[in-house]
């Protein structure tokens, strides 16, 4: 895959902006898509490299947001090889009303964590089967066990379900599918009442794409489950 074409949402911070960087080190062109139009510029500028980076401004949970970025890709660069639908948002809930934010705050979440690797999928997989090319999605550990009154853990459930949705109309395109699903990152936005737990970095995970992403055409990675060491297996 060294030289192909790698979009990216949810780019400017956090897994996704680690992704890029070791996405452009190993030679790829990169589309840096998030909502942050001043973050994905600073981590262009980082990467400093102009014509192997572009920053596209983007909702996704925007169907023509989307579409319009995928778009702008291909007319760039002449096709698409990876698309990693990684834009996500933790809100903390409770469905019994006792903490957390309030139900209209939920939406976001919801939107952003299944709708958009869906219109990601749409959008990115017709270009992925004239190139023969990656769909990746990040999910999460989150999403393996149940988690009391916890909306997030049950979108990622939802992703793993896409995911495998996904692998399966694709078979016989030659279209690969693999979802990463991280424990606890340090993103930033950790609740305090885990502060103190163990933690992996954005890049343990970006490492962990590319390896997908790395293998030969015939090898389709399906599943990447990474925690960091000492992280108890409910969480």
């Amino acid at each position: 895959m060294d030289g192909g074409t790698f979009l990216i949402t949810g780019a400017s911070r956090g897994i996704g902006a680690a992704t890029a960087r070791l996405a452009a080190g190993a030679g790829h062109r990169v589309a840096l898509l998030a909502r942050d139009a001043a973050g994905l510029h600073r981590l262009a500028e980082e990467i400093a490299a102009p014509d192997r980076v572009l920053a596209v401004p983007c909702d996704a949970a925007d169907w023509d947001s989307v579409r319009e970025a995928v778009g702008l890709v291909v007319r760039t660069w002449g096709r698409l090889d990876v698309a990693f639908a990684n834009a996500g948002v933790s809100v903390d809930t409770s469905f019994l009303g006792t903490r957390g934010a309030p139900p209209p705050e939920w939406r976001e979440m919801v939107l952003t964590n299944v709708y958009g690797p869906a219109i990601a999928a749409r959008a990115a997989l017709p270009e992925l089967v004239r190139s023969r090319g990656h769909f990746v999605i990040s999910g999460s550990a989150a999403g393996r066990g149940v988690r009391p009154g916890n909306l997030y853990a049950a979108t990622k459930w939802a992703v793993t379900g896409l995911a495998q949705s996904i692998r399966a109309e694709c078979v016989g395109t030659g279209v690969r599918v693999s979802l990463v699903l991280p424990g606890l990152v340090d993103t930033g936005g950790i609740p305090a009442d885990r502060a103190g737990d163990p933690k992996l970095d954005p890049a343990d995970v970006a490492r962990a794409v590319l390896y997908a992403v790395g293998q030969p055409p015939a090898v389709d990675v399906n599943e990447i489950l990474i925690r960091p060491v000492g992280q108890a297996p409910q969480l």
